[in-house]
This record gives C-alpha cells, sequence and structure tokens, in this order.
C-alpha cells in the first residue's frame, strides 16, 4: 500500500522534529504517536533516536519504556513488519532493532538490550542482551584512511595471529 506523498512528507518531518527537539518524556512521545506509533505512559525517548519513516505504525512501545541516545528501530525490511517493545524494556545507546517483511519482532518486557546491540530476533522477557566483545579480526598492512581504493586495503589484509600460549601450558 503506497501513501500519499503529502503524507509521508509530514510523517519525515515529524521524525526529524522528535530525534533533536528536548522533551525525552513529553514532546518526542507525542509527535511519534502523531506519526502513527503506538507510544504507551511514563515513556523516555532519547537525542536522536530513529523510529522508523516508512511504517512508524508497525512500531508499538509500551509502558515505562526507556529508548536511549541514536538507538534505531526499523519495522521494515523490504516491506513491512512489526516491531513490539514491551512494558519497562530499556533499550540502550546506539542500539538497531531490524524487523523484516511480514514478521514480528517482540521485545520482551523488562529486557535490557545493553549498548551496541544489534537485534533480528525476538527477545525474551526479562534478559539483559549485551554484544560480542571487540576482537582482531585481521591486520591492515595498508592503513584503509590511506589506500587509494578498498582492493589496495583488502588486499593488504593478513589473517590475525594465533594467540601464543605461555610456557608451560599443555
Amino acid at each position: 500500500m503506497t501513501k500519499p506523498l503529502h503524507s509521508r512528507i509530514v510523517n519525515r518531518l515529524l521524525a526529524q522534529v522528535a530525534r533533536f527537539v528536548p522533551g525525552s518524556t513529553t514532546l518526542r512521545p507525542m509527535l511519534h504517536r502523531l506519526r502513527g506509533v503506538k507510544v504507551g505512559r511514563n515513556v523516555f525517548i532519547g537525542d536522536d533516536v530513529y523510529l522508523d519513516n516508512e511504517y512508524p505504525e508497525a512500531i508499538e512501545i509500551g509502558d515505562d519504556v526507556q529508548i536511549s541516545i541514536r538507538a534505531v528501530i526499523i519495522a521494515h525490511t523490504r516491506g513491512a513488519g512489526r516491531v513490539i517493545v514491551g512494558n519497562a524494556a530499556f533499550i540502550g545507546p546506539q542500539v538497531v532493532v531490524a524487523c523484516s517483511a511480514g514478521r514480528m519482532l517482540r521485545i520482551g518486557e523488562g529486557a535490557v538490550l545493553s549498548a551496541g546491540c544489534v537485534v533480528t530476533k525476538s527477545v525474551p522477557p526479562r534478559v539483559v542482551l549485551t554484544p560480542a566483545p571487540a576482537q582482531v579480526a585481521a591486520h591492515a598492512m595498508v592503513a584503509l584512511s590511506v589506500a587509494e581504493s578498498m582492493e589496495q586495503f583488502q588486499s593488504g589484509l593478513r589473517p590475525p595471529k594465533a594467540p601464543q600460549r605461555a610456557s608451560g601450558d599443555a
């Protein structure tokens, strides 16, 4: 279903205003409600939070939810899905929640999504998710910032060295 152009423009303008105006518990939730997002009571929406532009009506946020700075909730990937954030859930900074077409992604009641998590499947109630710790994937013999092309950078990648065992380890 294609939405009228004027409706899509107004929606995007409201979304941009909501990302940057003050009022994390008042004005921002109200603006997202005007866009079609179902927003419960006592919801905190931090600075620069992106809630789906194309299908805001496919997002439902329960009561007492906190959404931290620069979190992203996308309710569509190649078509509308549905994202439901349960009551008292916490979505940390830089979390990305992405739902694909025809699916429902549910963040369970009281769940905590720690900073930097990428969520593409439902999260059970009251669990705490953390992102994988950073790890060495390769050694760059040519710095990306000075490489003349991606091919030059990629050709300079070397596998990481295996961890050294301490003497006396079996």
